[in-house]
This record gives C-alpha cells, structure tokens and sequence, in this order.
C-alpha cells in the first residue's frame, strides 16, 4: 500500500509539471478576452505551427458586424509591418501568416472594430514559429518516454526520501527513458521540426548556449549517468540521484520550447 500512496504522488506530481511547462511555453495559444462596444470577443491566438501552407488566425465573430485589421512583418527580421484586412468566412475573421522555413518566426498584431470603437487584441505582438511536420511515430514515443522519465524521476526522488530500496532501479530506469526519449527521440524530433539533429551547446559556438530544450535534456541526462555510476559503486550514495531528480524537475519547470530554435533574419546576408 506505501508502494501505490509513493507512486501515486510521484504521478500527480509528473501531471502537474508536464502541465505547467506546457501551458507555459512559448507555442501555447494566447487566449483571451476583449470588450468592444457591447461585444464581448473571446480569441485563441496560435504560436506554433507545423502545417506546409500558410498558418490560419481565426476569431469568432458571428454578428459581421466587426472589422479586423491584421499587421504582421518577420521577427527579428529588418521588414516594414504589412497590414491586411480580415476576411469573415463562416461567422470567423480570418487571415493568413505567410508560411516561413522551419524556425522561421512572425510577430503579429489584431485590430478590431465596430466602426465606432476600437481595440487592439493584444499589447504587445504575438510571435508565431513555423516548423516541419513530426511524424506520430517519432512524436507519440517522445512524449511516452519523456513523461516516463520524469515520473520515474520523481518517483526515485521519493524513494530516496523514504528511503526504500529501489533507489538503484528507479535511477536506471529513468536514465533509459531519458536516453532514448530526450537525447535519441528529442533529436530526430527537431531534425524533422527544424532541419537539425541538435542545435544546443556547443553547436552554435562556444560561448551561444543555443536552443535550451537541447541543452536542459544534455544537463539532466548528464546529471542522471553520474547517479547511476555513483550508486552502481556505491548504492548508499543515494544523495546523488535525489540530486538528479531535482535537477530534472527543475528543467521541467523551465517552459517548453523557451529559447527555441529561430531564424534570425539581420543576421543573414541580405
């Protein structure tokens, strides 16, 4: 019964960081709400995507009775702003964001009106990411693997605390996913995302850390092989691994995608 109570902590404990770096990255939607006149307009904002055409932005209006203006221009990038009018298509206000190469990024901006009053969606401007199509049978076992590693991360983290006797098998098996799931999987994920196996450290010089999601994977699997050779010498060394998974909570912590890979057009010749 201690067993299940242990392992039914380390997985809320898993549901609720995978939650929370994912709703806080940089490629979650911005959702929201703006009052015009006596509308209330609801809007879901994508950040990411991954499709080969242009990237649809849609706002629900079904009155027709409200206008879009939509301004967008290439992020990091030396481009005026263009500005567009919104299409109403179905009861939605639409326009396109041109498509860009893998880690090509788009800031846009929305502006609605009634003919009477104004109002602009968003304060500052949103940044969308284009990137290649993952196939499911890469994305589907990255994701498996890499929830695996954080819940038997933290399940090791528990044992150490409780002191149990599977320290060493926990921290073997969480080793193993993070293997194949972040530094195998999470590899051939961003080759076919963003047309590179690996574009962290060092790989875009010695002193440009690069793409963090590489990087923070290479941090908690290095931290991971030193806990499974210090208790394979030693299995009372168990400090280690609870060090490894405090360390690996902490990079779940981090959003996903922060510091991504993008395209950084005043850096290219023009």
């Amino acid at each position: 019964m201690k067993n299940v109570i242990l392992w039914i902590a380390a997985l809320i404990l898993t549901l609720g960081s995978a939650y929370y770096q994912r709703t806080t990255g940089p490629t979650y939607p911005i959702r929201g709400k703006v009052q015009l006149g006596n509308e209330t307009i609801k809007y879901k904002l994508i950040r990411t995507y991954g499709g080969p055409d242009n990237a649809e932005i849609s706002i629900d209006e079904p009155t027709g009775k409200i206008k879009g203006i939509f301004t967008y221009k290439r992020f990091k990038s030396y481009d005026e702003w263009t500005e567009v009018s919104m299409v109403n298509m179905g009861g939605k206000l639409v326009a396109y964001v041109p498509h860009q190469p893998p880690a090509g990024k788009v800031e846009y901006m929305i502006k609605l009106t009634d003919g009477t009053n104004t109002v602009e969606l968003t304060e500052e401007p949103v940044i969308i990411r284009f990137k290649g199509h993952v196939p499911a049978y890469v994305l589907l076992p990255h994701i498996l693997l890499m929830f695996l590693a954080m819940l038997f991360s933290t399940r090791t983290g528990i044992e150490v605390i409780a002191r149990g006797s599977r320290t060493f098998t926990y921290t073997l098996f969480t080793t193993i996913f993070l293997l194949f799931g972040g530094l195998f999987l999470g590899p051939v994920m961003q080759k076919f995302a963003f047309g590179a196996y690996w574009t962290g450290w060092p790989m875009q010089g010695i002193f440009k850390f690069g793409d963090m999601t590489d990087n923070k994977t290479a941090v908690a699997f290095i931290f991971w092989i030193l806990a499974l050779y210090k208790l394979w010498k030693n299995p009372e060394k168990r400090g280690w691994a609870l060090l490894a998974a405090v360390v690996l909570f902490l990079v779940y912590m981090i959003p996903h995608s922060m510091m991504g890979s993008e395209i950084d057009h005043t850096a290219l010749p023009q």
